[in-house]
């Protein structure tokens, strides 16, 4: 079974009906809902999912709806030891770096899904969009 980090624009996407991205988004969460792929998330990526979803919702509505995809996700660690080598990366943006280190800190992700690939471009990892991963792996 593959195992991916699903970053909060893939669960934004989907949760918001974002088009045109939102149905190769529900996509990839439908192979971790029938247990074809685990997807995985980090405790930022939880956060950042629920402010920008509470924002355009409300906090009861974006609470329930992480719940609810939560149930077909895993939740990575995230540690003093990923949040140092995310300092020490070559990221630009320190958020990525706490998504990656998170990654390849678990020994069975591996790859990112993700809208952003150009942030990842110093991943060990292949990254893909949803798109490209549906196509790639879905047979």
């Amino acid at each position: 079974m593959k195992h991916s980090l699903i970053d909060s624009d893939v669960l934004l996407d989907f949760l918001l009906e974002r088009e045109p991205f939102s149905l190769e988004s529900s996509k990839v969460l439908a192979l971790c809902a029938n247990m074809k792929i685990k997807g995985y998330v980090t405790p930022v990526i939880v956060s950042n999912t629920y402010y920008l979803l509470s924002k355009l919702t409300s906090n009861s509505v974006a609470k329930s709806k992480l719940k609810i995809l939560l149930m077909d996700l895993g939740i990575l660690i995230m540690n003093k030891e990923v949040i140092l080598e995310a300092i020490d990366s070559g990221f630009k943006d320190f958020e990525d770096a706490l998504q990656y280190y998170s990654a390849i800190n678990n020994e069975k992700i591996d790859s990112i899904i993700t809208r952003n690939i150009k942030d990842y471009k110093l991943s060990s990892l292949p990254v893909y969009t949803p798109s490209h991963y549906t196509r790639a792996f879905v047979k």
